[in-house]
């Protein structure tokens, strides 16, 4: 089991103060963190395959290193990708598939912003609450599987506006890419870019890197979902989707 340590070190970078060591599960799981956003944007099933893989060894990473939350989080995404890969999988009676790329209506796009402000606000205001609660959660149900796992000292967060911004959008998003509503990249695009500003200002730079790459896919998959919502005859901010 020493593969997914993240002490089994792939590369040491030399990049900042000290370099960064590369662990194998960390650029396995990164590498398919990107091929599932490629593939998504090219309106692949098989992106899903891949995200599964990648919330799967990330989940692994975040045990070793106590970030329990976190962990909690790639769990969501691993229940999100299992509904994204059955509801893109369903077909019409004419084997076309049933979801289409659209925008969402003027309705929708005005429920869902109003609920990423108030979530927004809400975890800005309580995100180191909400965490230690969601860790104790984490500890709790893994300690009544048999891991021996003690709760993490938690500091308080670090940027707790934008850690929040984040973590509400890219669940937002997700749910949005499994309906496959043009925003969902929108909204990847905002969060991998305040993303590499946090990484590069707290040195990180092997993953600002990393966020950089992630931006430049998600524009790319807006502008691909962009025409192929006009080739649905579905507009931004209809009336109807």
């Amino acid at each position: 089991m020493s593969f997914f340590s993240t002490g089994n070190i792939l590369v040491h970078i030399p990049i900042g103060a000290g370099g960064y060591d590369l662990s194998w599960i960390e650029a396995i799981g990164t590498l398919f963190g990107l091929l599932c956003i490629w593939y998504a944007s090219k309106e692949k099933i098989i992106n899903y395959l891949f995200g599964l893989i990648n919330v799967t060894l990330f989940a692994v990473i975040f045990f070793q290193i106590q970030l329990y939350a976190s962990l909690l989080l790639q769990l969501f995404f691993f229940v999100a990708n299992i509904y994204g890969w059955y509801a893109w999988s369903r077909q019409t009676q004419d084997n076309q598939a049933e979801l289409k790329i659209r925008w969402l209506s003027r309705s929708k796009a005005l429920i869902w912003g109003t609920l990423c402000v108030v979530g927004i606000a809400l975890m800005t205001f309580n995100i180191d609450r909400v965490f230690a609660y969601l860790t104790q959660l984490a500890v709790a149900v893994m300690q009544a599987l048999g891991l021996n796992v003690q709760m993490p000292e938690l500091q308080p967060d670090a940027f707790p506006l934008w850690d929040s911004t984040m973590m509400v959008l890219s669940i937002v998003a997700m749910i949005l890419m499994t309906r496959k509503y043009v925003e969902n990249w929108l909204l990847w695009v905002v969060i991998d870019v305040i993303s590499v500003v946090i990484f590069t200002y707290q040195g990180v730079y092997a993953m600002a890197l990393e966020y950089v790459i992630l931006t430049l896919i998600a524009l790319n998959g807006s502008w691909l979902w962009v025409r192929s919502a006009a080739r649905n005859d579905s507009q931004p901010l209809s009336s109807v989707q």
